[in-house]
């Protein structure tokens, strides 16, 4: 068990905690045997359906929240994940936020700030779609960016303000964890021929066609500065109580069912009851049945 109250479910899928990750070792297609899609499909029905219990069982408790963080290159799944993993949450505990250019009013705060003013109460799980993350992957492979964001000072070389980044994000994560966020960050990696396949699917099929953005053909050519700082950043903060999974994603049913049992694992650490009533309040059950037998 981490120090700060959770320990990271183990998974081929894991980020480890000592800088070793290297996205060129890393899994964009999932292994063979799990490939199925029928079989991917009825494993995440299950995962989905054990995620409603346990989702009334955190409301109820009250004393944990959730925060999920999904990161990605364009056209990785992010949404249809979210979509299909959260399909039967009860809304009323979950919350989604996605996180685009920030605004005027966002950027006179902190990088955090946007981020923080939408963490999940006690109770309640956080789906966030993007993140702060974006000022140590988009930021830094757009260094331009930084012109509006009315630093006091950016150090000459670059490398020293990821590093301080670094260190926030860890700094933060690690003061949620502390008072009771479960949080777990899910890099959906998917290959560069893939997303080349799923852009000409929004160009060639109609319905798809409201989902392309020149804009993403102009990113895709960073494909190798992303790649950096995806590894740079992964290996930075992905710790026990705040752990990254690098989930294949160019098999989406296979995506959505990992990601799936990982959070119900996850969830399943807590320890997570349903309240007890005082004694005093018990003992009055019978007396409530009564009366409401009576009021017909």
């Amino acid at each position: 068990m981490a120090k700060n109250g959770f320990a990271a479910v183990r998974s081929p899928y894991l980020v480890p905690y000592d800088g070793t990750f290297r996205v060129d070792r890393t899994a964009t297609k999932p292994p063979a045997k799990h490939a199925d899609k029928e079989t991917c499909k009825l494993w995440l029905a299950e995962a989905v359906e054990e995620l409603s219990g346990l989702q009334h069982m955190l409301y109820a408790h009250d004393y944990h929240s959730v925060l999920l963080v999904f990161q990605a290159m364009d056209a990785a799944g992010k949404d249809s994940t979210i979509r299909a993993v959260f399909t039967g949450v009860d809304p009323a505990g979950c919350d989604v936020h996605s996180f685009k250019r920030p605004s005027l009013q966002e950027l006179d705060h902190d990088f955090l700030w946007r981020s923080a003013t939408r963490l999940p109460e006690r109770g309640r799980i956080g789906v966030f779609n993007r993140s702060y993350y974006e000022e140590v992957l988009a930021v830094r492979v757009h260094p331009e960016f930084l012109k509006y964001q009315k630093l006091p000072r950016i150090p000459k070389k670059l490398d020293e303000l990821w590093e301080e980044r670094y260190e926030s994000i860890r700094d933060h994560e690690k003061h949620l964890a502390r008072n009771g966020t479960l949080i777990l960050k899910f890099w959906l990696n998917v290959s560069r021929e893939e997303q080349r396949q799923r852009f000409l699917a929004r160009l060639d099929e109609p319905e798809k066609n409201w989902k392309f953005e020149s804009g993403d053909i102009t990113e895709r050519g960073f494909w190798r500065d992303y790649m950096k700082a995806y590894q740079d950043a992964l290996n930075a903060t992905s710790r026990p109580w705040a752990p990254w999974y690098a989930i294949p994603a160019d098999n989406k049913p296979f995506m959505r069912a990992t990601v799936a049992e990982l959070v119900v694992a996850s969830l399943k650490k807590l320890d997570l009851r349903y309240p007890e009533l005082e004694p005093e309040e018990k003992l009055r059950f019978d007396e409530m049945r009564e009366l409401l037998r009576k009021d017909r």
